[in-house]
């Protein structure tokens, strides 16, 4: 009888520890340009894009799984895998491309840690742009400091998550006009948005570090169901944050005609939970999605063109430390000399994405497919097809990008 007792006690906590990463995943990887985009999708159109939050994740989800595959069937990294298998040129192209996202994508964390703390002390987003930045440099050369603050920001956004789940239930949005949202449909003056949602819920450079991450935890081969389980419910996790927000910001701010051009225009979507206190809670909120994406991100980039550069990819390494540092400088500068454009540029930023990341995700796809690498992990027919799609669907959307930049 306590065998049976033990064996159900056991289940939630098996359930927990494949969760719990899942979250922190989800903790660290979802950043201002999310929260951003859905406020202001949400806003602007209410539940009609919802769509676009269900096909990014299913996307995201297939390249997460390939990255998966790749970081336990390979014993070489994969910028190492391309580089022997397609030769040393296509991997630093591949390691450039990843930096210049991680780059593009650090202006939007800077720009958003800033403006959160200007927001709530009525100051220029200048000044705390630059602190912060410092601080994430010192967090390298303070690795047991960074892992405190980082459970903290988790916290906080899983305070921010709950906030705006409930939230949403508050507001007693219309289902069926949720449900309606799942029509695919593309409103007048929504593709900018809908571009700048692909480039951060579909993430081909995270899915492309999910082979690192892999690496990293050790998985083995018999692993494999616990490695695809913890990565896909990271990716789950993150979609429903993301129709969260969006379907809150429909529910509260589209009857109110709140176009959110201003952070503090975001946080007027918690009111129904916390009345006058709803924006200094969103910074805080705002703050804790920058700052813990701002220093993972730079990690990525730095940790990627290092490899592809012949460098290494381990964190000790000094000269992969100082490409960090170059990714926060570089985010540090774009984010000052375009403070004034505030939303619009963390906006910019996740769309600019969309001209590197298809070379990013044909590599992840040629590795994926290569028996030589892969062996007997290599990706079936279906993973394929849905991999070829979504590349198809990021190819597009970059061109969409490019005709919108040039016809301004």
């Amino acid at each position: 009888m306590s065998n049976t007792m033990n064996k159900r006690n056991s289940r939630p906590l098996s359930f927990l520890k494949v969760l719990g990463p899942g979250i922190i995943t989800a903790a660290l990887v979802f950043g201002p340009g999310s929260l951003t985009i859905a406020s202001k999708l949400g806003a602007g159109f209410q539940y009609q894009l919802l769509w676009v939050v269900v096909l990014a994740t299913v996307f995201m989800a297939v390249f997460t799984v390939m990255g998966s595959r790749i970081g336990i069937a390979s014993s070489a990294s994969l910028i190492a895998s391309i580089r022997a298998h397609y030769g040393r040129a296509y991997s630093i192209i591949v390691g450039i491309g990843v930096f210049l996202v991680t780059a593009s994508f650090q202006s939007g964390n800077s720009i958003g840690a800033g403006l959160a703390f200007a927001e709530l002390f009525n100051t220029s987003p200048v000044p705390w742009i630059i602190f912060f930045s410092a601080l994430a440099i010192s967090l390298l050369f303070l690795k047991s400091f960074y892992k405190i603050l980082e459970k903290i920001m988790i916290v906080m956004i899983g305070i921010m998550i709950i906030s705006f789940m409930i939230t949403l239930i508050l507001s007693g949005p219309d289902l069926l006009d949720i449900l309606r949202g799942f029509a695919p449909v593309l409103p007048s003056g929504s593709e900018m948005l809908v571009i700048a949602l692909m480039a951060s819920s579909f993430s081909l450079v995270g899915a492309f570090y999910q082979s690192y991450l892999v690496r990293e935890r050790g998985w083995q081969r018999n692993q494999m169901g616990a490695c695809l389980n913890e990565g896909l419910t990271g990716i789950m996790i993150l979609g429903a944050v993301t129709f969260m927000i969006m379907a809150a910001a429909g529910s509260v701010l589209h009857p109110q005609g709140i176009q959110v051009n201003s952070a503090a225009e975001m946080g007027k979507a918690l009111e129904p939970l916390f009345g006058n206190l709803a924006s200094s809670i969103f910074m805080v909120g705002l703050f804790a999605a920058s700052f813990s994406s701002l220093l993972g991100n730079a990690t990525l980039g730095g940790a990627v063109l290092a490899d592809a550069i012949g460098w290494g990819n381990t964190l000790s390494s000094f000269p992969l430390r100082m490409l960090i540092m170059v990714v926060i400088v570089i985010g540090a500068i774009i984010a000052s000399a375009f403070s004034h454009l505030q939303l619009n540029l963390i906006v910019i930023a996740q769309a600019l994405t969309m001209i590197v990341a298809p070379i990013v995700g044909f590599f992840i796809l040629l590795v994926a497919t290569n028996a030589r690498i892969m062996g007997d992990l290599k990706i079936g027919r279906y993973l394929k097809v849905f991999g070829i799609i979504g590349l198809f669907i990021i190819l597009l959307l970059g061109f969409e990008f490019v005709q919108i930049i040039l016809l301004k």
